[in-house]
């Protein structure tokens, strides 16, 4: 039957059906949306609205023995974006103010705050909370803070080779910050929360969370006020010898434990960006150095111990002697003289110790010196220590032994040496060196460290027979009458080693390392103190001038700090001439 446009039901139907058929579809996508693909879209929209905010663990404290803070965790505030919540029109607007206040690169920040894929952003941690409250009354569109935590170092640069720095993404990055991040650093934990479209946290929303772990605090043997004065010196004499480099080490023989560990030029671990990057080590292990007169103790222990040379042993002693083909000088011209193995030591003879040293042989000089630590690490929890150089016997040519005895030819770091008169002072017993006094948990209960390794180097009779002659390098005959410190008797060695030239591998003007190691009181030790200067130029170069006055300033005060009495006993007799 033919279509009458006429007939109003005809056309009724017809729009009935093409409305039946368009909710059909309609009906059919809800039905996909709704049951067949309802999982996905939830899952979407349920991303959109999700964040993860970090939690932040609370970074433990280094602290002095006393519990002085070094590096210390405060509060502070992270600040964070919405990208879906600024306008493109606004962006630079939120750059310019953000970008100076913040230190940041604007065309970083404009990156982070254009993102489409994201509703949550980190612009920088560990804003200062007064500065955090400035940017929050500029009431930026999409710009949140969040509380969290930073690092602070409140004695500036005191320390700072030991302690070193978090860096900006909360990690420790040099020294014990480094050493110790697993112990210090805790676990950092984490929340998704639901966003509203405004930016804001949905209270009832979806919530996970992982609690942070708070980070364990770890305390030193360091004592503060020692650091500080040991710092100031140093400090002081680099400067007034023009010394490329100097560091003070004061030591307890008894326990192993590091009072001081001072070196300069330091740096500043609050604003670390802005000092070089050589100076962020920890140069009292990182850097090696030949010790020169100092390392003469171990030979005379060698030689005391193995070779029965005693303190009265006569030798004469030319400036120069030649072995082989090299010739091996004094530091200065002199005729013949006829020393005591004591006054060889007072005078510090180099030509007199590669004498007293043929009473022994090579292997016997070499595992001397790693019995007293050469050749090997301290262990202490710093980064980057060197063992130093000492290569066994059957690597050494025909003559090094005798630049060894008198100690050159080989290495050690600072801590190294500082230990070495330590074990004379503790009776011959090395006891290894500690910084670490132990760990301080949430409840402030404190974990001690294990106790340090112990061994018995040279007898105790020939570490008090050292002691005795190293007297004598303090008395007006002997290399370091600056050392002498008034009412207290001092036992001690200068050192003053050439340094390698690398341009010729040789000590043609490669310049000098000028140090200076001792304890006291001589006869009841109870602090060493090592005081080491590289390069100096300007005045003399030698340990007696330059390195013994600081280690009279430090142990002064060192011994006033720690109430260490005088003991009222007279020095001993050193006999510096041999008698015919």
């Amino acid at each position: 039957m033919p279509f009458n446009r006429r007939d109003p039901m005809k056309r009724l139907n017809v729009g009935l059906l093409a409305v039946a058929f368009v909710l059909s579809l309609f009906a059919g996508r809800l039905v996909q949306l709704q049951t067949i693909e309802s999982g996905k879209y939830t899952e979407e929209a349920m991303r959109q609205r999700m964040a993860e905010i970090k939690l932040p663990a609370v970074r433990g404290d280094i602290t002095d023995a006393q519990g002085h803070p070094f590096a210390m965790t405060v509060e502070a505030r992270a600040i964070t974006a919405d990208p879906s919540l600024i306008e493109p029109g606004r962006r630079q607007a939120v750059v310019n103010a953000l970008a100076p206040t913040l230190g940041l690169n604007p065309a970083t920040l404009m990156k982070q705050i254009s993102k489409e894929d994201t509703r949550f952003v980190y612009l920088a941690h560990g804003v200062r909370p007064d500065q955090a409250r400035l940017i929050t009354s500029w009431n930026l569109p999409g710009i949140r803070t969040l509380p969290e935590y930073r690092r602070e170092y409140p004695n500036d640069s005191l320390a700072a080779s030991v302690i070193g720095f978090v860096n900006d993404t909360g990690h420790g990055a040099a020294g014990l910050e480094s050493s110790l991040d697993g112990v210090l650093a805790g676990r950092e934990g984490w929340q998704r929360v639901e966003i509203s479209l405004e930016g804001q946290h949905i209270p009832m929303g979806e919530d996970q969370k992982r609690p942070s772990v708070p980070g364990r605090g770890v305390r030193l043997t360091l004592q503060r006020d020692l650091q500080f004065k040991a710092q100031e010196a140093i400090e002081k004499q680099v400067r007034a010898t023009k010394a490329e480099s100097g560091s003070v080490i004061v030591m307890d023989p008894r326990s192993g434990k590091l009072l001081a560990m001072a070196s300069a030029p330091g740096f500043d671990p609050n604003h670390y960006t802005e000092s070089d990057r050589s100076r962020w080590g920890s140069p009292l292990v990182q850097d090696a150095y030949e010790p020169g007169s100092t390392g003469k103790v171990v030979t005379a222990a060698a030689v005391m111990e193995h070779g029965g040379v005693t303190p009265k042993t006569p030798y004469t002693v030319p400036d120069k002697i030649k072995k082989y083909d090299v010739v091996f000088h004094d530091s200065h011209p002199h005729k013949p003289e006829r020393l005591t193995f004591a006054g060889v030591l007072a005078k510090s003879s180099n030509v007199g110790t590669i004498m007293a040293s043929e009473s022994i042989s090579e292997q016997q000089l070499y595992q001397t010196l790693r019995d007293f630590g050469f050749g090997q690490k301290t262990g202490l929890p710093l980064p980057g220590e060197t063992p130093g150089l000492l290569k066994p016997p059957d690597k050494w040519s025909g003559t090094d032994r005798y630049p060894i005895a008198f100690g050159q030819t080989v290495s050690v770091n600072a801590v190294q040496m500082a230990s070495v008169y330590a074990t004379i002072a503790n009776d011959g017993v090395r006891v290894a060196p500690t910084l670490v006094a132990g760990t301080v948990g949430e409840d402030d209960a404190f974990t001690p460290s294990p106790a340090p390794k112990r061994k018995q180097v040279v007898s105790a009779k020939v570490a008090r027979q050292i002691s005795d002659m190293l007297e004598g390098v303090t008395t007006d005959e002997g290399t370091a009458p600056k050392a002498q410190i008034k009412r207290y008797r001092v036992a001690g060695k200068t050192g003053t080693a050439e340094i390698v030239n690398p341009r010729c591998g040789c000590y043609d003007g490669g310049g000098y390392t000028a140090s200076f190691a001792g304890f006291a009181p001589a006869d009841d030790p109870r602090l060493v103190v090592q005081v080491v200067l590289q390069k100096p130029k300007r005045g003399s170069h030698y340990g007696g001038d330059v390195a013994a006055p600081v280690f009279k300033d430090v142990m002064s005060f060192a011994l006033q700090s720690e109430k260490i009495p005088p003991t009222g006993s007279r020095p001993p007799i050193i006999q510096i001439h041999a008698r015919d």
